[in-house]
């Protein structure tokens, strides 16, 4: 067998793996049964369930990242990846409860109430026990736009079980729009679309969470690919511009971490040299249209702007995955050798916030002086991943679709973060992080480091003058 076809069986074999432990011992609905990695072990089926995990998610890894370099041509990437796909439809849901606050929430917009204003709990929603206790009470921090689908996918439905399959069915709608849009935006940035599409939907992250879990950032990333791919594919172009910007908002209202791209993507709309004349005549209609929709939406949803205050509630998840909070963590834990009692979670995620500003100001000035701003949109994306109170597996979908399609093929470091990202959780949720504080924070605030050096030396590498001869 050549190597490219033993590649896509064995991520075959890992998905089917991966979709038979999420049976075993999935995201179930009992939300009470409260698990950790011994008491999983120690369960039913447990160290089957656990080896079907491992083994599954190492097959699908191990086929993914052997053909990064090289893949046959698009069209063998596409039926592979529907391949890997296929068993994860049919699974329990995997690795992540959030199917079921979708459906609590879009419960409480067909009821007539707010999710931004008042949690699940105040419906009660009929399917409240397959919530955790800790998200019963806060409000949605999904746009506007996925509030109403959600609405609308309930009050269709009338069923939990139909409401996670069509939820899985618009996640795979969202995968199946990245595919039709991610070769145009590679190609105009001079991406061999094939390799895009391997690095993009092949990565198990999509299989595993975003079909498995699943989740609306496979939808977000859809809508935002294909907007980024009009947008760089007609510059200066006044309708287009402003269908690019409608489908940026439209990105913005599933999640609003979209909007980070609205800058870079008015720089890209920009037909010849940029002055701050051409921003305002070609940029203004990405904005304006990415503004207006996201306006439009929330109004005519007969929503506001709560979900602003939503953002900040998946604050009370402590991993060390983020490096703000891996940060906090280990200040804490060297604070108490000495004896001293300081939380330092509030401060260090603040000052993320603060720096992430900062940067992605920075970022967009650098971007100005460069011929390529869908790369610095990618880039733009993996600093809000990483400046994060809180980042699961799945975030790192956002940056990895852009920059597949975007950054210098010698650059892989966001593959890695992916592929580590995919041993993080177990089918039911638990997340390995909470396990590991040490030493998981520690080897975290390390590695921050170690990249904040190298970057540094990069930046004056930058401003240092060639020597002349």
């Amino acid at each position: 067998m050549d190597q490219p076809r033993l590649t896509r069986w064995t991520g075959f074999a890992g998905s089917l793996l991966l979709a038979v432990s999420a049976w075993l011992g999935g995201a179930l609905p009992d939300a009470s049964l409260r698990t950790n990695p011994v008491k999983i072990w120690q369960g039913p089926n447990g160290p089957l369930l656990l080896s079907l995990w491992l083994v599954g998610t190492a097959l699908l890894v191990w086929a993914w990242w052997r053909l990064r370099n090289e893949v046959p041509s698009a069209r063998w990437v596409l039926l592979t990846v529907a391949l890997w796909v296929l068993p994860m439809l049919f699974a329990a849901p995997f690795g992540s409860r959030d199917v079921y606050a979708y459906s609590c929430q879009g419960a409480s917009f067909a009821a007539g109430i707010s999710p931004y204003e008042q949690g699940v709990s105040a419906l009660p929603c009929p399917w409240l026990d397959t919530i955790s206790y800790i998200w019963r009470d806060t409000p949605a921090p999904y746009g506007p736009l996925f509030v109403v689908i959600a609405g609308a996918v309930v009050k269709a439905t009338g069923s939990l079980t139909a409401s996670i399959v069509v939820f899985r069915a618009l996640a795979l709608g969202g995968v199946v729009l990245t595919a039709y849009a991610l070769p145009a935006l590679a190609r105009r940035c001079g991406v061999p679309p094939a390799r895009a599409l391997w690095l993009a939907l092949a990565c198990p992250l999509v299989a595993m969470h975003v079909i498995g879990g699943p989740h609306n950032d496979g939808l977000m990333v859809g809508v935002l690919v294909a907007g980024l791919a009009v947008v760089a594919s007609r510059p200066g172009r006044r309708w287009p511009l402003l269908g690019g910007g409608v489908l940026l908002g439209l990105a913005c209202a599933i999640k609003m971490t979209a909007v980070v791209v609205v800058p870079f993507a008015a720089l890209a709309a920009i037909a010849g040299a940029f002055s701050i004349r051409s921003l305002i005549r070609d940029g203004g209609w990405v904005v304006g249209g990415a503004v207006a929709t996201v306006v439009g939406v929330t109004y005519a949803g007969g929503l506001d702007f709560g979900w602003v205050g939503g953002l900040s509630e998946g604050g009370v998840a402590v991993a060390w995955t983020s490096p703000p909070t891996a940060v906090g963590q280990t200040v804490g834990q060297v604070a108490r050798l000495f004896g001293w009692h300081v939380d330092a979670l509030p401060v260090t995620r603040g000052i993320a916030v603060v720096l992430l500003a900062v940067l992605l100001v920075l970022l967009w000035f650098r971007a100005v002086r460069r011929p390529d701003p869908m790369y610095h949109a990618g880039l733009a994306l993996a600093l809000t991943v990483v400046l994060s109170p809180v980042v699961h597996p799945w975030y790192w979908i956002w940056p990895l679709t852009v920059l597949a399609a975007t950054a210098p093929l010698r650059q892989q470091w966001y593959l890695v973060v992916a592929l580590v990202s995919s041993f993080l959780i177990l089918p039911d949720g638990t997340g390995l992080a909470r396990y590991t504080k040490t030493p998981g924070a520690q080897l975290m605030t390390l590695l921050m480091i170690w990249t904040v050096v190298r970057l540094v030396r990069s930046a004056r590498a930058e401003r240092t003058p060639a020597p002349v001869d």
